[in-house]
C-alpha cells in the first residue's frame, strides 16, 4: 500500500486560504481594529523579517480569544462548502482522485485550522492532520491546541500517527519551502507539481 501526503494552502488551492476564513469568521468590529494593531506585523512578515509562524499565531490570539466554540464550527462549515470549491486547484483533485483510484492512502498535512479543513476533508474521505485551536468550556482561549502543523511538526506528526516503513511508496506534495520536512519523508516528494530530486531518508 502507498501513502500520499497532500499540503493544502496553495498545492489543493490556488492560494493561502486561511487569512480569508479569519476575515469571514470574526466580527467586522475585531477585523478592522485587528487591520490596524497588526499592520507592522504583516507587513514584516511580507518583508520576510517576521516568521509565518509567529504571525499566525498573533492572528490567532486576536481574533479567537473569547469567541464561543460553536461560532468558528459554524464558519468551518460555511467556509469548506461555500468557499473552498472555488479555490482548489483542478490538477490537485485529479491527483487526489488518482491516489484514491489505486487504493492510496490520502492524508492532508496543513498548517490550516481543522474548523474548516475537517468537514472538507470529511467530504472528499481524505484523512487529516493540522492544526486546533484550544478552548475551555465551549469558549476559544486565542491559543493553538499545541503546536501548528508546521515545518518539522507536519513530519512528526504524519510519523507518530502513520508507521511509514508499512508503506512500499509515500508520495508528498508541496509549494513552499515550509513543505521541506514533509516532502523530506517521502520516496516520491513533488514540489510545485514536479517530482523532485533524491529523497531524504526517513
Amino acid at each position: 500500500m502507498s501513502l500520499a501526503l497532500f499540503d493544502f494552502d496553495g498545492t489543493i488551492t490556488t492560494h493561502e486560504t486561511m487569512p480569508d476564513f479569519v476575515r469571514q469568521s470574526v466580527s467586522r468590529r475585531r477585523l478592522l481594529l485587528g487591520n490596524l494593531v497588526l499592520a507592522p506585523l504583516v507587513l514584516g512578515y511580507k518583508l520576510g523579517l517576521v516568521s509565518g509562524v509567529l504571525i499566525r499565531r498573533v492572528i490567532v490570539r486576536f481574533a479567537y480569544s473569547g469567541v464561543p466554540l460553536a461560532t468558528i464550527e459554524s464558519a468551518g462549515q460555511a467556509f469548506a462548502r461555500n468557499y473552498l470549491p472555488n479555490a482548489l486547484r483542478p490538477e490537485a483533485m485529479e491527483r487526489i482522485a488518482w491516489h484514491k483510484a489505486q487504493g492510496h492512502k490520502v492524508v492532508v498535512v496543513s498548517g490550516g485550522l481543522d474548523a474548516y479543513l475537517s468537514p472538507w476533508c470529511n467530504e472528499h474521505g481524505l484523512e487529516l492532520i493540522c492544526s486546533s485551536l484550544q478552548h475551555s468550556q465551549g469558549v476559544l482561549t486565542g491559543r493553538y491546541l499545541g503546536q501548528q502543523c508546521v515545518l518539522a511538526e507536519k513530519a512528526r506528526r504524519v510519523r507518530e500517527g502513520h508507521d511509514l516503513s508499512a508503506y512500499s511508496t509515500v508520495y508528498a506534495y508541496g509549494d513552499t519551502p515550509e513543505d521541506r520536512d514533509l516532502l523530506g519523508i517521502a520516496t516520491k516528494p513533488h514540489y510545485q507539481w514536479q517530482e523532485v530530486g533524491v529523497p531524504v531518508g526517513r
